[in-house]
Protein backbone atom coordinates (compact mmCIF):
# COMPACT_ATOMS: atom_id res chain seq x y z
CA UNK A 1 0.00 0.00 0.00
CA UNK A 2 1.17 3.51 -0.74
CA UNK A 3 2.38 5.53 2.23
CA UNK A 4 0.55 8.68 3.21
CA UNK A 5 1.27 11.44 5.69
CA UNK A 6 -1.51 13.04 7.72
CA UNK A 7 -0.84 16.78 7.71
CA UNK A 8 -3.84 18.04 9.70
CA UNK A 9 -7.00 16.91 11.43
CA UNK A 10 -10.00 18.98 12.51
CA UNK A 11 -12.70 17.74 14.88
CA UNK A 12 -15.94 19.67 14.36
CA UNK A 13 -18.02 19.08 17.47
CA UNK A 14 -21.28 20.77 16.59
CA UNK A 15 -21.77 21.06 12.85
CA UNK A 16 -25.40 20.42 11.92
CA UNK A 17 -26.00 18.56 15.21
CA UNK A 18 -23.34 15.92 14.49
CA UNK A 19 -19.62 15.58 15.09
CA UNK A 20 -17.18 15.14 12.21
CA UNK A 21 -13.46 14.54 11.79
CA UNK A 22 -11.75 15.93 8.69
CA UNK A 23 -8.29 14.59 7.91
CA UNK A 24 -5.96 16.10 5.35
CA UNK A 25 -3.10 13.99 4.06
CA UNK A 26 -0.45 13.75 1.38
CA UNK A 27 -0.30 10.76 -0.94
CA UNK A 28 1.97 10.56 -3.99
CA UNK A 29 2.51 14.36 -4.03
CA UNK A 30 -1.25 15.07 -3.97
CA UNK A 31 -3.25 16.55 -1.10
CA UNK A 32 -6.41 14.72 -0.06
CA UNK A 33 -9.14 15.34 2.48
CA UNK A 34 -11.55 12.82 4.01
CA UNK A 35 -14.40 13.73 6.35
CA UNK A 36 -15.69 11.02 8.68
CA UNK A 37 -18.68 11.01 11.02
CA UNK A 38 -17.04 10.96 14.45
CA UNK A 39 -19.55 8.53 15.97
CA UNK A 40 -18.76 5.58 13.67
CA UNK A 41 -16.05 6.94 11.34
CA UNK A 42 -18.25 6.44 8.29
CA UNK A 43 -16.91 8.34 5.28
CA UNK A 44 -18.94 11.45 4.51
CA UNK A 45 -16.79 12.68 1.62
CA UNK A 46 -13.31 12.46 0.14
CA UNK A 47 -11.56 15.01 -2.08
CA UNK A 48 -8.27 15.41 -3.93
CA UNK A 49 -6.96 18.95 -4.43
CA UNK A 50 -5.30 19.70 -7.75
CA UNK A 51 -4.33 23.06 -9.27
CA UNK A 52 -6.72 25.05 -7.07
CA UNK A 53 -9.65 22.70 -7.67
CA UNK A 54 -11.16 19.91 -5.61
CA UNK A 55 -12.35 16.69 -7.20
CA UNK A 56 -13.94 13.58 -5.69
CA UNK A 57 -11.12 11.28 -4.58
CA UNK A 58 -10.90 7.74 -5.87
CA UNK A 59 -9.32 5.93 -2.90
CA UNK A 60 -9.27 2.20 -2.36
CA UNK A 61 -11.15 0.69 0.57
CA UNK A 62 -7.79 -0.48 1.91
CA UNK A 63 -6.46 3.11 1.92
CA UNK A 64 -9.62 4.47 3.55
CA UNK A 65 -9.46 1.79 6.24
CA UNK A 66 -5.80 2.60 6.93
CA UNK A 67 -6.60 6.30 7.32
CA UNK A 68 -9.65 5.45 9.46
CA UNK A 69 -7.38 3.45 11.80
CA UNK A 70 -4.93 6.36 12.03
CA UNK A 71 -7.81 8.68 12.92
CA UNK A 72 -9.04 6.23 15.59
CA UNK A 73 -5.59 6.22 17.18
CA UNK A 74 -5.31 10.01 17.11
CA UNK A 75 -8.71 10.60 18.72
CA UNK A 76 -8.20 7.85 21.29
CA UNK A 77 -10.71 5.28 20.04
CA UNK A 78 -10.19 1.54 19.90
Amino acid sequence: MNRYEITSMIIDDEFDGEEYVTTEFLLENDTYSITFKKADLEVLNAWVFNDGSSLPANLSEEMIESIRNSVKNRIGRK
